[in-house]
């Protein structure tokens, strides 16, 4: 199933959203002071060009996870730009140690496989709506189907009871002891 402009555009401001979020919060929380507004905004509508052209189809949870670490790497290597306080991958002068950027790189993945793995199951939910609501859109415009003429009931000729003494002719009847032979 692919998706329309519409729907692609709702779904990038989604991932967008959650993906320059999580960069925002983690490198706050990280760092102690946020990305300069011009990093955010760069950031953001990089993040959002690039949704708008992978959301044309259902994804998998493997390759969200993928796109959403990848772009939370390049947001954090441009939030560490733009703030001279911030530790950044790459070897610059105002990184204290390796151990930060280890620190940083970690919790950048921990919490991207955690939210990719929440976005899949959205993705998920979305297209089962998606399908359920497209078949049952088309069973109301569909044209309705002739009534069919009813099928004909058969009626079977009643049988009479057997009497309560007749004995099948075709049934074995080896209940009770056996009998004696002379």
């Amino acid at each position: 199933m692919r998706a329309r402009l519409p729907l692609r555009l709702v779904r990038a401001a989604v991932f967008s959203a959650v993906c320059v979020a999580l960069a925002v919060l983690g490198h706050t929380a990280a760092g102690g002071s946020g990305p300069v507004p011009w990093a955010v905004a760069i950031g953001g509508s990089a993040v959002a060009a690039a949704a708008v052209l992978l959301a044309g189809r259902e994804r998998s949870t493997a390759t969200i996870s993928t796109g959403l670490s990848a772009l939370q790497l390049l947001l954090h290597e441009l939030f560490a730009l733009g703030d001279p306080a911030g530790t950044s991958l790459a070897p610059h002068p105002h990184v204290k140690g390796l151990g930060e950027s280890v620190g940083m790189l970690a919790a950048h993945l921990t919490a991207t496989l955690i939210t990719g793995w929440w976005l899949s199951r959205g993705e998920d939910a979305l297209w089962s709506l998606l399908r359920s609501a497209g078949r049952r859109l088309l069973a109301v415009l569909s044209p309705p189907r002739p009534p069919s003429a009813p099928a004909p009931s058969v009626l079977r000729p009643a049988s009479a009871p057997l009497p309560a003494g007749t004995v099948l002719r075709h049934s074995v009847s080896r209940r009770g002891p056996p009998l004696r032979t002379a």
